[in-house]
């Protein structure tokens, strides 16, 4: 049988977390910091993250992080 691709799928998160990038690769973005948490990316939470990001710096995002 195929891959289940429904919202909320193992496939679809998958999918999701091979684009969320950590800060070890390379800078992570507000984005990042928003998709980590869990929430989609909408413009207020992009600048609520940044907002985190100007505040608490890496702290913010490892909080998130296995």
């Amino acid at each position: 049988m195929g891959k289940d691709n429904t919202p909320g799928s193992d496939g679809t998160r998958a999918a999701k977390l091979r684009e969320l990038y950590t800060g070890g690769e390379r800078p992570f973005d507000p984005e990042d910091l928003v998709m980590a948490r869990g929430l989609d990316v909408t413009p207020e939470r992009v600048e609520e993250a940044r907002r985190l990001i100007e505040e608490k710096g890496p702290a913010a995002l490892e909080r998130y992080l296995p």
